[in-house]
């Protein structure tokens, strides 16, 4: 069945002019002056007292946005009805009381998880390989190796466990088939058909699946049940030797155990999310030895922004035609984010 395009609606895009060549290089930024022809491009960032005026001035029934937009008003509920956020969480930006209420708002979704997947493996590797050990000496202590015997590991072979097995675990499995490595997952949401379908070793418990890991990559959602739910008594059933790694939420995993497991049985640690950010220059983790830190750098590259930009064209499309939005941002979505 044909669906019925509407009238062209109101539109404002709020990027800055790096938002707008990373997200909408062309030729996407010429399909999106077509899809919105009268749009109002206006560049971020918008002065804060400015903004409520701003908006109230050009009444937009759409906003595009990324990540310099500064919080809607409730007063939008009005006239806004659609966002489309080039990012991920919308937390900074949108009240959770719109969405609510009816608000229309869609974010990039899982198109990033391949790039997560790919950070999550570059972690597991330096961890292995203990590259920031080496790095950091090299650079400031003229190290080398002493003998032919280095406290390094191979990934190839090595049990991997995942703690979770949404989106990006699903990418991560397949970035793993090279080095053959057994995988297995605790993900209870998850049906048995991907388990099978991904060739994926069902856990039944955290505790299993720690304890027969020797790689740990922990994937799962911040949800406020998951709060701290990776703490000492599971880090200690690690074997000798093991690598952890986050990349998913901060707030699972309890720092302070992370700490004391490092320094009581030599736990190599691999991480990209905390549960302050960005990182207190204070916190224990920093220096810590075996230790690997990203500032939170495991999604899309700037490389890579394009894909998110070409699924925000798509929603626009589907708006615009009445038909369906992808990646919309549920009030249960909302409150798992960070």
């Amino acid at each position: 069945m044909k669906t019925t395009q509407k009238k062209c609606p109101s539109a404002l895009i709020v990027m800055t002019p790096q938002e707008r060549k990373e997200f909408l290089p062309e030729p996407l930024c010429s399909q999106l002056k077509a899809l919105l022809p009268d749009a109002v491009w206006i560049e971020a960032p918008v002065e804060k007292t400015e903004w409520p005026r701003l908006l109230d001035t050009h009444r937009p029934e759409v906003l595009i946005c990324a990540w310099e937009t500064i919080t809607l008003p409730m007063e939008v509920a009005a006239y806004l009805k659609y966002v489309c956020f080039l990012c991920g969480s919308v937390r900074s930006l949108i009240p959770r009381d719109l969405i609510k209420n009816g608000l229309l708002v869609t974010n990039w979704g899982s198109v990033i998880s391949d790039t997560i997947a790919e950070c999550a493996l570059l972690l597991t590797l330096s961890a292995l390989r203990r590259s920031s050990n080496w790095a950091l000496a090299m650079h400031t202590q003229g190290a080398w190796k002493k003998g032919r015997h280095p406290d390094t590991l191979s990934l190839f072979g090595r049990r991997v466990g995942l703690h979770g097995l949404g989106a990006i675990g699903c990418e991560l499995v397949k970035l793993l088939v090279p080095f053959r490595t057994p995988i297995s997952a605790y993900s209870p949401s998850v049906p048995d058909e991907t388990f099978k379908e991904l060739n994926v070793r069902r856990a039944t418990s955290l505790e299993e699946l720690f304890s027969q890991s020797d790689v740990l990559i922990d994937l799962a959602p911040g949800k406020p049940s998951n709060y701290h739910l990776v703490g000492e008594d599971l880090l200690n059933l690690l074997p000798e030797n093991a690598v952890f790694v986050n990349v998913g939420r901060g707030m699972v995993v309890d720092e302070e155990a992370l700490v004391r497991v490092n320094k009581n049985k030599g736990l190599h640690l691999a991480l990209d999310v905390y549960e302050t950010e960005p990182l207190p220059k204070d916190s224990p983790l920093r220096g810590l030895p075996n230790t690997t830190l990203l500032p939170h750098l495991g999604g899309p590259t700037p490389d890579r922004r394009q894909d998110s930009g070409k699924v925000a064209l798509d929603n626009i499309k589907n708006y615009l035609n009445n038909d369906p939005l992808t990646n919309l941002v549920t009030v249960e979505a909302y409150d798992r984010a960070t």
